[in-house]
């Protein structure tokens, strides 16, 4: 069975409304239609990717090329998990927990994204409240990062609300201007828990943890 020689396939995450797992592929093509349709409103600018500027088509093929290449290069040592976000078997969106030399550092950083239609409902925090449950306890993280414009007030609510406390700034360049980003830190000290079910997590903790 695929189970057998990626067991990745059977970690399941599952909070009050949502489920989290890697999709099928027909659910990953579902999925890229999610993107295609849109995951912000015109004119902003949540990522410093600019994906979302893509024309529809590009948008959606950009989402199958990037849950492929994130389990064709997995290792112990650089891995980043991309989860599709479920709410009764309808897809809405992708989130991800990514490290490198996880095993020393103990850190992992998030990036999500969700379909326009299912904003502002509650389920992106759900979702992020799911990976760091998977992080800090099931992984034994000390620490999740993550990086938020600082105009990406969304965004920004949701980290502080679960924890974050700023941890610097980081300046990158998006479409030839530059751009600021605050840099969020939430530590195992921080973090208030949550009720989550882990499955599968035994079958498959040695691709988390050399």
């Amino acid at each position: 069975m695929l189970t057998d020689h990626w067991p990745l396939r059977r970690l399941r995450l599952t909070t009050e409304r949502l489920v989290l797992r890697l999709p099928d592929e027909e659910e990953l093509a579902a999925l890229a239609d999610v993107a295609a349709s849109g995951v912000h409103k015109p004119g902003e600018r949540p990522f410093l990717t600019p994906w979302t500027d893509l024309p529809p088509a590009e948008r959606a093929r950009s989402v199958l090329q990037g849950h492929w290449s994130s389990l064709a290069s997995w290792t112990p040592q650089d891995w980043e998990l991309q989860l599709g976000v479920f709410r009764d078997g309808t897809p809405l969106g992708i989130v991800a927990l990514r490290a490198q030399d996880f095993a020393v550092l103990r850190e992992v950083k998030t990036w999500s994204w969700l379909g326009l239609p299912h904003h502002g409902q509650g389920f992106g925090t759900e979702a992020r409240v799911a990976l760091l449950h998977l992080a800090f306890e099931g992984l034994d993280a000390v620490a999740a990062l993550t990086e938020v414009f600082q105009d990406n007030a969304g965004s920004q609510g949701v980290s502080r609300k679960l924890g974050y406390r700023p941890d610097g700034i980081s300046r990158d360049v998006l479409h030839g201007q530059p751009v600021i980003s605050d840099r969020l830190r939430l530590t195992r000290e921080d973090w208030s828990g949550a009720s989550v079910r882990v499955e599968g997590l035994e079958e498959c903790r040695s691709w988390f943890v050399a």
